[in-house]
């Protein structure tokens, strides 16, 4: 039987809640350019991919996806929508307080959209845990690979880069066009990165400016990184880890009681 609480009828989702240990996914995307080789909605695929193989395993419930994100600064390119993070932020709450009031009170937030998404999602996890008595966790696939992306031979984190394109190609290979993907290096930048595995001094992220991602798209269509190099056996191993983790972290709040 289907993961998906839309899938079910109110009967369904009644057993399907009490079967669940209390737990809902709830997967959180975007849909934003992914330069020319990926499809707009890659990281709410990403979040929903994740969000299936961890639920079938241990019976979580998972909501429907959010499929938009914060994405001002992919507006350089058409098909982006990005919704203001406040937005997301009440509307996200409102999806948790709903389900919370049916008995879904340990909530997971997948994050498929990478460290813009995540400032107003700790924003609205921390409202909800304060006024709902909730418990919300943040899983994000950058932060909780950091295991296995140097084993891989990953580059550095970016946009459309090999990491999300193998991940892609791996679970959603009817979607990618590798062939037209082009190459845009990510250099070194003193102080600054946004890859979780950077172990040096470095600013914060900030999205980018309109005229700072319009550089990019005209570079390489969007891309920041090396998809050229991507690989779906990666994709497997990278996915596969994140599913692992996942699935523990729900045992673990199953496991609570």
């Amino acid at each position: 039987m289907s993961c998906w609480l839309q899938d079910k009828t109110w009967e369904d989702a009644a057993k399907a809640i009490e079967a669940s240990g209390g737990v809902a996914i709830i997967p959180v995307g975007s849909v934003e350019q992914h330069g020319y080789h990926l499809p707009l909605g890659t990281d709410s695929y990403v979040a929903i991919t994740l969000a299936e193989d961890a639920a079938e395993q241990t019976g979580a419930v998972v909501t429907p996806p959010v499929w938009f994100g914060w994405s001002p600064h992919h507006m350089v390119r058409p098909g982006t929508i990005t919704i203001r993070p406040e937005v997301l932020a009440d509307l996200t709450y409102d999806i948790i307080k709903s389900v919370a009031a049916h008995g879904l009170k340990k909530i997971i937030l997948i994050n498929g959209h990478r460290i813009v998404n995540i400032i107003w999602m700790q924003i609205c996890a921390e409202r909800a845990q304060r006024e709902l008595g909730v418990t919300v966790k943040i899983y994000d696939p950058a932060y909780m690979s950091k295991d296995i992306v140097g084993k891989l031979g990953f580059g550095p984190v970016g946009h459309a880069e090999e990491v999300e394109s193998s991940h892609m190609l791996c679970r959603y290979p009817e979607l990618c066009h590798l062939e037209r993907a082009k190459d845009n290096p990510i250099k070194e930048t003193p102080l600054f990165s946004v890859d979780p595995c950077f172990t040096h001094d470095t600013l914060c992220y900030v999205p980018s400016t309109l005229e700072h991602a319009r550089k990019n798209a005209e570079i390489a269509g969007g891309t920041a990184g090396e998809p050229t190099k991507s690989d779906p056996e990666k994709g497997r191993i990278y996915h596969e880890h994140l599913v692992k983790n996942l699935v523990a972290v729900i045992r673990m709040l199953q496991e609570a009681g």
